[in-house]
């Protein structure tokens, strides 16, 4: 075909492609971020579980990340010193748990009650003091360079791909849902305006990035963010329309390319991503996953009719309908509350803790826990509650703790863990640990061993370099 004619048949097959394309403007899609611009990334390469920790390889088909953005208060949850200085243990008390020995915050009634089913690991340690970095080492397994970094940006080099996209390069999408997804707000800091490093794909590039659903649940009529049907546009004719744009090959194979491609196609990486946006929206069964009023108003409330709680349920949603990953980012900002109604307590730490964050936190987390086992989902999920960092052992002026990446505790429950255990032990005053450190590697890996792969897993950058899932080894001590 001569070089004119050539150019002229392409003018026109794009016409064509943007009309049938424009049919779909009448979905908005604002509120779900697709990561667009993206390169291919090879297919991974699962390695054989060695099967050396019992039953706990691939025990969980999901996991629900808690991720409490600001910081854990190891002191007033999971390692108070009830025998330190007021000045370190704070003004609560503690109380016992199913657990025999262990003791906990006293503002933790309602998870003390179900720690037979949770490990908790007291020695996480991240060796870093700053939301955006360390909170890169939580979520990469790898440490910022240089640690403690506030206001970090994303980019080399601290590209090292987030669990969630991992998980989203090892796991195909089910039910009509991606395989990670991250909600209801981005990790960043200075209200939304600066990312985090490690939340997205890094090296292997956008097209594996989680989607993150920038979203409020809690709001009456919640419905697939940005997936409202407009203009009269129905069900039946998105179907139609998404129909029309596959026979134009529109994102098909020869406009995708091959999975070993390096070339950036940001035409076929947008068509393959709103694709699987519609297919979420107009596929039946993952709409109906966003209908939070198909639960019961007891269900509802047991969660807390707050946008953390709403979102938590959603979580369980989500991975009962197909998804793998979920991260839920605690979501409250409210500015006519103390650090903004989170829990970066720098001021009014115990106030701030005694009035809404634990009582919001352990109203949540409790909830998950007790309706995943309702269930029978609890052995098959995994439930992880985290941070970046713990808080300081002293309190500062303000009545407030600062950051504290020596020393802190997380809790896991669930697939693939053994519940009433504890493990590791830190100093007189929750600053240093006594041994048995855990680090971001090592929480990483016993995800990913849970999910039912091993640290060397490989999956492949942009350039086809192998790149192992984690440098880390599963904490033997919590695994069932």
């Amino acid at each position: 075909m001569p070089y004119l004619d050539t150019v002229s048949h392409e003018l026109s097959r794009r016409r064509w492609l943007a009309r049938a394309a424009g049919g779909l403007g009448s979905l908005s899609l604002v509120g779900i971020s697709p990561p667009l611009g993206a390169r291919t990334v090879s297919a991974a390469q699962p390695a054989v579980g060695r099967g050396s920790l019992g039953g706990s390889f691939g025990k969980a088909k999901s996991v629900i990340v808690l991720f409490n953005t600001g910081g854990m208060p190891q002191h007033e949850a999971w390692d108070p010193k009830p025998d330190a200085p007021r000045e370190v243990r704070g003004e609560f008390g503690t109380i016992a748990t199913r657990t025999p020995g262990l003791f906990v915050g006293e503002l933790m009634p309602k998870t003390a009650q179900l720690t037979d089913k949770i490990a908790v690991i007291r020695t996480m340690v991240t060796g870093d003091n700053s939301h955006s970095s360390s909170g890169y080492q939580m979520l990469t397994g790898v440490p910022h360079i240089p640690l403690s970094r506030e206001n970090a940006k994303p980019g080399k080099p601290n590209d090292q791909p987030a669990i969630g996209a991992i998980v989203q390069a090892l796991r195909a999408p089910k039910g009509g849902l991606p395989a990670s997804i991250s909600l209801p707000r981005r990790l960043a800091n200075n209200g939304g305006q600066d990312p985090w490093p490690g939340t997205d794909g890094g090296i292997l590039g956008h097209k594996v990035d989680p989607w993150l659903m920038e979203c409020d649940p809690s709001e009456a009529g919640f419905r697939v963010p940005g997936g409202e049907l407009r203009d009269g546009m129905t069900a039946d004719r998105l179907t139609l329309r998404r129909g029309l744009l596959d026979a134009l090959n529109l994102g098909g194979p020869a406009a995708e390319g091959t999975t070993n491609s390096i070339a950036p196609n940001p035409v076929a990486e947008f068509n393959f991503y709103k694709r699987q946006a519609v297919d979420m929206i107009a596929g039946g069964e993952a709409q109906r996953v966003f209908e939070l009023e198909r639960e019961s108003d007891k269900m509802r409330d047991a969660y807390g009719r707050h946008q953390h709680g709403q979102s938590v349920l959603l979580a369980r949603r989500l991975v009962e309908a197909g998804a793998s990953y979920v991260q839920v980012h605690w979501a409250s900002y409210d500015k006519s509350k103390p650090n903004n109604g989170g829990w970066d307590t720098h001021e009014k730490h115990s106030e701030s803790l005694k009035d809404w964050l634990m009582p919001g936190m352990d109203q949540t987390y409790s909830a998950l826990i007790t309706d995943l086992e309702q269930r029978g989902l609890l052995d098959e999920t995994l439930v992880c509650w985290v941070s970046e960092f713990g808080h300081t052992p002293k309190f500062n002026a303000r009545g407030g703790r600062d950051h504290w990446g020596k020393v802190f505790s997380i809790a896991l429950a669930g697939g693939g863990v053994r519940g009433g255990v504890v493990h590791g032990q830190s100093d007189d005053r929750a600053a240093e640990p006594l041994g048995d450190v855990v680090t971001p590697a090592d929480y990483l890996a016993t995800i990913y061993h849970c999910l039912g792969y091993e640290p060397e897993t490989i999956v492949h950058d942009l350039q086809g370099r192998p790149l192992p899932i984690s440098r880390g080894t599963p904490v033997r001590q919590v695994l069932a």
